[in-house]
């Protein structure tokens, strides 16, 4: 999965590139999921290159980085960025979540805006809403993505969708529900009509330009947001520190749970550890459905208080420079 290249201005054709024979009509392009936090971003996501590569959870603010899947077709590539909710940024980690959103956008041929079409706030309709203001200062072709149209009223979503329209010249308007993976085929045709003539930046087997262990990290994060409440999987990273493949034996994977404060190191392993052998095991049983081998997953929970505020912490953990 693990790809030598990441982003266009590094293209490097390979050999199997070069020997292709490419169609001049050939579309390939990077495509940005934008849109404030909960709205449906990573669901699309997978549900769009039919493999689990970003984390899902009820709670806003899972995704932290941007994260590419790269979705090969009939006559088109197209590269996917999840991206982290849009907020305004209070703490240093946010900073970075939000660069990281920002790169992803300008980094674009299209922009997929989603909206949720359940709990859409009136201050969405407004044109100084923070998204849109994002989304007019890139200047990329932008489809307007009503999400979650199977909890409403059909009426509702056309509703929605003339109010946007009214705010800004989308290139099109996609209702879909990604959890029902309902509307994502037309969705797909309508991204493809958007993307540049180009021929393809990656094999077409690559799903992801990312290391296996940036995965095993965020299924681990993953648990971590579903099986804790509060403040606790805000406060939590998770640093992978041994990635050992053992022939014939079960990969060994060693990874410390970091968190900012003694007392959430306490809730974290629980009485007498069963709440990190929770953890534990509902990661290693959905590591080894995506590595397809069995692991051997040990687990330490480690305090670096105020982390998410450290530069030289955040830049350790994977958040950039």
């Amino acid at each position: 999965m693990h790809l030598p290249y990441t982003r266009k201005e590094e293209y490097m054709e390979t050999e199997e590139l070069k020997a292709a024979v490419i169609s001049p009509d050939y579309r390939a392009g990077y495509v940005a999921l934008v849109g404030e936090p909960n709205v449906g971003k990573s669901t699309l996501l997978n549900a769009l290159v039919r493999q689990k590569l970003a984390i899902v959870t009820r709670k806003p603010q899972t995704t932290r980085h941007r994260i590419l899947g790269i979705l090969s077709g009939s006559g088109y590539q197209a590269m996917l960025y999840d991206t982290p909710g849009l907020i305004e940024p209070h703490y240093l980690l946010q900073e970075k979540m939000m660069r990281f959103a920002d790169s992803a956008l300008a980094d674009a041929d299209v922009v997929l805006m989603l909206v949720d079409c359940w709990k859409v706030a009136r201050e969405m309709l407004l044109p100084d809403n923070h998204v849109l203001l994002k989304i007019k200062e890139a200047g990329k072709k932008t489809i307007l993505v009503p999400n979650k149209i199977d909890t409403v009223d059909a009426r509702e979503v056309q509703a929605l969708s003339e109010k946007m329209k009214a705010l800004f010249p989308f290139d099109a308007v996609m209702p879909i529900s990604a959890l029902k993976n309902e509307g994502t085929a037309e969705l797909l045709s309508a991204m493809v009509r958007c993307l540049p003539l180009h021929p393809p930046f990656y094999p077409e087997e690559m799903l992801s330009e990312a290391p296996e262990k940036f995965f095993v990290s965020e299924i681990i994060r993953e648990k971590i947001f579903e099986l804790y409440s509060d403040e606790v999987p805000y406060s939590t990273t998770v640093d992978i520190i041994a990635f050992n493949e053992r022939p014939g034996k079960k990969y060994f994977i060693g990874a410390d749970i970091v968190v900012e404060r003694q007392s959430q190191k306490g809730i974290v392993i629980g009485k007498g550890g069963a709440a990190l052998k929770r953890v534990g095991s509902a990661a290693r049983t959905e590591i080894e459905k995506f590595i397809d081998h069995p692991v051997f997953l040990e687990l330490h929970v480690k305090v670096r208080e105020h982390w998410r505020k450290d530069r030289d912490w955040l830049r350790r953990y994977g958040y950039g420079e």
